[in-house]
């Protein structure tokens, strides 16, 4: 925050020229003190707890740390305006005043190498599970992504072809989430649901945000209202889910569960496109832009320590392969020298991203994007409905699209937990 103008006096309009010559000389009154400048933030975000970082002390190498920040983290080296790296210790920034002191991060060393503190276990730490139980001692929450129901419209996630059935991801996500709960009880995990319905989990409204659009020097209404929406739906509701997600369910993966789709224009007209594709995202590839703000500097590092991306990376190969096999799509590939995506492990189907959910969840999360919804390859799959066995679609007999989507990541995840020594 920029320091305030200092207060300027005000000229007393003389009345009388003597009184004027007479009167003591006037001095102008000081300005009040600065205020502390607060750190550079993303929208509805807290300030981050930077001592907090003091359970990860003697945690990680100097080199664990330098690779997984250079190479899965962030996506070019703006982060060096922020991290100084030594031997012993990296000299982390924690605000854009020089007066704040940084926080001081030791490494790991031969001689005192500790684990990092966490409230989810991860695969090697996990009992051997039974034959038939595969994901036994394992809690897992699912995350339907978006809304749907009411909400769906002002999401964007909602489009109609005449008077065919809507596609609607916050509904078509929640099907897929109630397929998938039994299977995974069924082999033994415990399973919690952040959404059981078409209702936001923040019981704040568009409504709630006018003033903040307000504040964004936005004048014309349609704007305000897009604005005060966006924060609805896109901010505050994920803020909501990581609240539930960490301080209540506590688990030990996210399965964040969307549909891909392409830009399909008009909602009422919408373009199909003739392709369809499967892809996971891990958290990783913080862009310039999101190191500066104080609180994603914070989550970045602190996903880094907690060892986020080796559970993620390990549970999404098993997943991805599984998924591909069972589904039969190809991986998206994103073009070009990305800002803000890199590839894991020069596996097709795995890119890093820096998204709301996976940033502030705190456990692994395995962000699922299968399909896409306006496909003209999957858009009739989408038509057909949930339905039990097998139906002709395009000239092939097919599964529920629902419960193909849980089937293959149930297998995936059971793949994965079976076959990994614990």
């Amino acid at each position: 925050m920029r320091n305030p103008a200092p207060i300027i006096a005000t000229a007393t309009l003389g009345v009388f020229a003597i009184f004027l010559l007479l009167r003591p000389e006037k001095t102008d009154p000081q300005p009040p003190p600065a205020p502390a400048p607060q750190p550079d933030l993303s929208i509805l975000a807290e300030p981050p707890d930077w001592p907090a970082l003091a359970a990860y002390q003697h945690t990680i190498t100097r080199s664990d740390f330098e690779k997984l920040l250079t190479e899965i983290f962030t996506t070019d080296d703006t982060w060096r305006t922020y991290i100084s790296l030594s031997d012993h210790s990296a000299e982390i920034l924690t605000s854009t005043d020089p007066s704040e002191p940084p926080f001081i991060l030791e490494f790991a060393t031969p001689a005192k190498t500790l684990q990092p503190p966490r409230t989810w276990q991860s695969t090697g730490s996990l009992p051997s599970p039974p034959p038939d139980q595969a994901l036994a001692n394992l809690h897992i929450a699912i995350d339907p992504g978006h809304i749907g129901g009411e909400w769906a419209k002002i999401e964007g996630r909602w489009f109609q072809i005449g008077s065919a059935k809507p596609v609607i991801e916050g509904d078509m996500t929640l099907r897929v989430a109630e397929i998938l709960k039994p299977l995974l009880e069924a082999m033994g995990a415990k399973v919690s649901l952040v959404r059981s319905t078409n209702q936001p989990v923040t019981p704040l409204r568009p409504e709630n945000f006018t003033r903040l659009a307000e504040a964004d020097s936005l004048s014309d209404p349609a704007s305000l209202r897009l604005f005060a929406e966006k924060l609805f739906y896109r901010t505050a509701e994920i803020r909501a889910r990581a609240k539930l997600v960490n301080e209540t369910i506590q688990p030990d993966l996210v399965l964040c569960l969307h549909f891909n789709a392409e830009a399909w224009g008009d909602p009422a007209q919408p373009e199909l496109v003739p392709r369809t594709h499967f892809h996971i995202l891990l958290n990783g590839a913080y862009t310039s832009d999101e190191i500066h703000l104080a609180d994603q500097r914070f989550a970045m590092l602190e996903k880094l320590l907690q060892r986020t991306h080796e559970e993620e990376a390990l549970v999404s190969e098993t997943v991805a392969r599984t998924f591909a096999e069972i589904s039969g799509l190809p991986p998206y590939i994103y073009q070009g020298e990305g800002a803000n995506f890199r590839p894991v492990n020069a596996n097709p189907f795995l890119w890093a991203r820096n998204l709301l959910a996976n940033r502030l969840y705190d456990c692994p999360v395995i962000y699922m994007e299968p399909y896409v919804m306006n496909s003209n390859i999957d858009y009739p799959r989408f038509q057909a409905g949930d339905y039990e066995g097998l139906r002709e679609i395009n000239g092939q007999h097919r599964p529920s699209i629902y419960r193909e989507y849980a089937t293959a990541l149930a297998t995936g995840l059971a793949n994965h937990y079976s076959r990994m020594e614990r």
